[in-house]
């Protein structure tokens, strides 16, 4: 029994060359498409383009409507925050006026008093 021998570069070389062939042989027995089927494949990837471009425009509507209610969500807590802290925000100094004013109303009644 002969023992195994391995292919020289010649060998590999020409086995290459010879799957080539086939693969190209096979390649040009496969049928072309008629004109018909590339009209029909162009509509149905205009249709595909078209059905996207839908899907982007609805999307991009929907994180629009979720930014501006976001935005609105944002509006109403800050106003809140707003009225909250007017709310508990210590009464504004009085002025040198509205004090005098003050006392000579609290002298006045004094002085009524007795």
């Amino acid at each position: 029994m002969k023992g195994y021998k391995a292919p020289s570069f010649q060998d590999r070389a020409a086995a290459s060359a010879l799957a080539k062939e086939k693969a190209l042989a096979k390649m040009k027995a496969a049928p072309q498409p008629t004109a018909e089927e590339l009209a029909e494949r162009a509509a149905r990837a205009a249709e595909r383009e078209a059905l996207a471009a839908e899907k982007a425009e609805k999307a991009r509507a929907a994180r629009e409507e979720k930014q501006r209610l976001a935005d609105e969500e944002r509006e109403a807590a800050k106003a809140e925050q707003a009225r909250i802290e007017e709310a508990n925000a210590p009464p504004p100094k009085k002025t040198e006026e509205e004090l005098k004013a003050a006392r000579d109303a609290r002298y006045a009644a004094r002085k009524k008093r007795k």
